[in-house]
């Protein structure tokens, strides 16, 4: 499984480096453009663009970092920084978005003269944009990288933003709807806030070291009890180190005569059936059924009393 690791991270790298170059180019024409127009949807555009730029430059920071070697000062190297970049780019979102409504707002009372042509042309462009990093970005590991999802999220809403820009642009032109402007930034900021909640949210999960939402710990529990020299099983903790590295932990109860040349070939027929489920770190305790604590399935961690 680890040996085909090092071509999608390479390319990964690749696809974010020429993503950052180009969104950061049009992010400064963007807002150059919102502040020449007075247009507040494009400004929330080159927001977001901003963050999106943020996000993969701190995507590149974490596949970097990422490679170092653990140490004994931090066993698991550096590979949690992409979930702390996630989680730092899930938030710089939200407040975004939150910025962007309170200046709509405002707006819709008092909506300012803009400059539709300017507004129009800036727009499409920006569309074009980000229909080209967003076809680049597909050729990188959207799906299975929680970096790499993060980063292109923010693309497809941000290319959605540009729509949003030229419909409001259009309106303006055709209808005089001077109020497009404000109700094309409050869909942005709607998007916007929708990805960084989900961002945040799965970040969050992962740093509360929780249950990957992939895997079924009742499953995991029968498989390893199926094993004909595994008697019970308790004490079982999965857990996420980063995208997709999923780590276990667990005590298994077996017969007392065991050897430990016995044990270590259940380890291994054990860990291989777990790699088929996607767990690559695991760690498993042997123990008779004479020991002497707590025999649940899940673990009442209690801090330790001197």
């Amino acid at each position: 499984m680890g040996h085909d690791h090092a071509h999608p991270h390479t390319t990964n790298k690749q696809i974010l480096w020429w993503s950052f170059i180009i969104i950061t180019g049009y992010m400064l024409v963007e807002a150059i453009g919102g502040i020449l127009t007075n247009s507040l949807a494009l400004l929330a555009d080159a927001g977001h663009m901003l963050s999106d730029a943020v996000s993969l430059a701190i995507a590149l920071l974490a596949f970097q970092f990422g490679e170092k070697a653990a140490t004994t000062t931090k066993t698991f190297g550096y590979k949690r920084f992409e979930i702390l970049a996630a989680a730092f780019n899930g938030l710089t979102l939200i407040v975004i978005a939150v910025y962007i409504l309170y200046e709509a707002v405002g707006r819709f009372n008092n909506p300012p003269d803009i400059a539709t042509t300017g507004m129009l042309i800036i727009s499409t462009i920006g569309l074009l944009v980000n229909l080209f990093v967003a076809w680049i970005m597909m050729r990188g590991d959207v799906k299975g990288n929680v970096n790499m999802r993060g980063a292109f999220l923010h693309v497809i809403s941000d290319l959605l933003g540009s729509v949003g820009a030229i419909v409001a642009a259009l309106c303006m032109i055709f209808f005089e709807w001077v109020w497009a402007d404000a109700v094309a930034s409050v869909i942005v900021a709607v998007l916007v806030l929708r990805s960084g909640f989900s961002i945040t949210k799965t970040a969050a999960h992962i740093l509360m070291e929780g249950t990957p939402h992939d895997i079924d710990m009742e499953r995991i529990a029968a498989l390893l009890v199926a094993h004909e020299a595994v008697e019970a099983v308790h004490d079982i903790h999965i857990w996420t180190i980063t995208s997709g590295v999923h780590a276990m932990s667990g005590h298994i109860v077996v017969a007392p005569h065991l050897t430990v040349a016995q044990a270590e070939r259940i380890t291994e027929q054990l860990t291989h059936q777990l790699a088929h489920e996607n767990i690559s770190h695991v760690t498993l305790q042997f123990e008779t059924a004479a020991h002497t604590h707590d025999t649940k399935l899940l673990c009442q961690l209690q801090p330790h009393e001197h």
